[in-house]
């Protein structure tokens, strides 16, 4: 009896480095199947399968992930009432302080502006402005 043929597993780095030299162009693919030992027709399937997965080497590495978009409105509206309860505790609780207090509070420099911090503190922008200059500014 004969003794059985085995076939050849070849790694992917072989195949790779097969399949882009028959990308190149450069030597015909049966020139490219004697040098390496390999079937022609193995070398055109190696080819074929690097072109088809070239797509895919590139996704998914930069721009913006996909997002639920059905969700997406449900949780900034959930984000919009939090905050808005937040808000209101914050303008019941400041009530309470004396004018000076809130007064105090206000300061030129922050990311918000000096309009919204008196209205957030529920004092008059003027007495805010005379405080800052004091009396000797008049």
């Amino acid at each position: 009896m004969s003794e059985a043929k085995k076939r050849k597993v070849h790694v992917p780095e072989f195949k790779a480095k097969v399949g882009l030299e028959a990308l190149r162009g450069v030597k015909t693919i049966n020139e490219i199947g004697q040098e390496y030992g390999v079937h022609p027709v193995q070398v055109g399937q190696w080819k074929k399968e690097i072109q088809e997965q070239a797509k895919t080497l590139f996704e998914g590495k930069r721009g913006p992930k996909p997002t639920a978009t059905h969700q997406e409105p449900e949780w900034l509206y959930g984000e919009i009432g939090r905050l808005k309860v937040e808000l209101d505790w914050l303008k019941k609780k400041v009530r309470d302080q004396p004018v000076m207090t809130r007064q105090a509070w206000v300061s030129h420099g922050n990311e918000v502006s000096l309009v919204q911090q008196c209205a957030l503190a529920g004092v008059s922008r003027a007495t805010v402005y005379c405080a800052a200059t004091g009396p000797a500014g008049r």
